[in-house]
């Protein structure tokens, strides 16, 4: 209890006047100071992009475990990268045969997105040959968790996703499977696991009303199988491409992926992002190559370059500076509109137990929050009564304490910058 009442002096003391710059220093770097923080390793930078001004910075150049905020890398590279519409697949068409390949679109039979181009398109063929041997990349990303791979949160990387590369199990009345191919594959059985480890075999509790959503495992014949099921007619597997005109067919709007993919902080999407980045540089699809090319090219200017391994954050080997979230965040905010930046970003509304970031129905922070056992980091845009835009990033590595009780401080931080900056 008598924490919780230290909270509220902190933040009564934070808004009780108009401070200046240096009364903001002054209040913020006392916040920093509280113990929660004393144990853990912190990065704090905030930064006025217009004046050019850091208003605070702890540890900024230092390296932490990023987590989600990793998205934030994968977002401005396929905003660099991609076009308006998703690259769906590749193709070539030879008298009355259509060959194919896989883009890593994440989209294909999406039970979110639920767009029909591709499957309308193939539709059109009577003789489809798939080629599958352009994925240059493993399944999973480097330190990903190898007992996650039955979760909805790990599926599996590839050229040619398909549902998701999950398998959606419910039941009513009756035990339904998306996509069905798999219904033969669920065993009713109260389990300890959802999949067996190196096969699609899945276990559905028989008492549960859930849905749950497992990583299948993907390989050739599995998308061959999927993909004539969902065309209702058989295909070919194709051991190499044809010489000749390679056409584009495109999706939905990349826009819809890179705000869904930010919003609920989908993994696979941020994987398969980097995917189709990579299909946009050679006929290779590469994670990593993606990731070299951005790097090289038009994140050269980092001051400290990061250790960068997947799209998503899973992994525990990225690590990141909060003066290189600073840097992409504000390359972001030149580049882009406002308008379309901050709707890409999450906007906070009640933040968990932290302090509400809507002000009399106006938001006032987007942001990209990343987090796993005992690190949690925020990233990204607040905006003051008196119009500025402030951007910011906050990295918490290594603490013991509850996540809501560092939020409370930051957001008795944000708040003070909100109303008197």
């Amino acid at each position: 209890m008598k924490k919780y009442i230290y909270i509220l002096l902190i933040i009564s003391g934070l808004t009780s006047c108009s401070p200046t710059k240096h009364q903001l220093k002054k209040q913020t770097t006392q916040v920093l100071k509280d113990t929660i923080f004393k144990n853990q390793f912190l990065g704090v930078l905030i930064y006025d992009p217009i004046k050019k001004d850091t208003l605070i910075s702890l540890n900024s150049d230092k390296y932490f475990l990023p987590a989600s905020n990793t998205k934030i890398f994968t977002l401005y590279t396929a905003l660099q990268t991609l076009p308006e519409k998703i690259p769906a697949l590749k193709y070539v068409s030879i008298n009355d045969t259509l060959y194919i390949k896989g883009t890593g679109d994440p989209t294909f039979m999406h039970s979110y997105f639920k767009d029909s181009t591709t499957i309308s398109f193939l539709r059109k063929y009577k003789n489809i040959n798939l080629y599958l041997d352009n994925f240059e990349s493993e399944r999973y990303g480097p330190g990903w968790a190898w007992d996650d791979y039955e979760y909805y949160y790990q599926p599996e990387r590839s050229s040619f996703p398909i549902y998701g590369n999950v398998a959606t199990i419910s039941k009513k009345e009756s035990l339904q499977v998306h996509p069905d191919f798999f219904r033969n594959e669920v065993i009713e059985l109260v389990h300890h696991k959802r999949r067996e480890m190196y096969r699609n075999t899945f276990y559905y509790n028989p008492g549960s009303n859930d849905t749950i959503e497992t990583p299948f495992m993907v390989d050739k014949v599995l998308i061959k199988t999927l993909l004539e099921s969902a065309l209702d007619k058989k295909i070919k597997l194709s051991d190499s491409f044809p010489i000749g005109e390679i056409k584009t067919l495109y999706s939905v709007s990349s826009d819809s992926v890179y705000k869904r993919m930010m919003d609920v902080s989908d993994n696979f999407l941020a994987e398969q992002l980097l995917v189709l980045s990579s299909a946009t540089l050679s006929d290779t699809l590469s994670v990593e190559k993606a990731q070299e090319n951005i790097l090289k090219n038009q994140l050269s200017d980092l001051n400290e370059m990061p250790r960068w391994v997947d799209g998503s954050g899973l992994s525990r080997y990225n690590l990141f500076s909060p003066k290189s979230f600073i840097q992409i965040l504000e390359k972001l905010y030149k580049d882009q509109p406002k308008e379309r930046l901050f709707n890409l970003f999450p906007m906070k509304g009640r933040f968990e137990a932290a302090a509400d970031s809507i002000e009399n129905g106006t938001p006032y922070i987007y942001a990209k929050s990343g987090s796993f056992g005992n690190n949690y980091s925020l990233s990204g845009y607040l905006l003051t009564k008196s119009g500025k835009v402030l951007i910011f990033s906050f990295m918490n590595n290594h603490y013991r304490e509850a996540t809501t009780d560092l939020q409370k401080r930051m957001y008795a931080i944000f708040e003070n910058l909100r109303d008197h900056y």
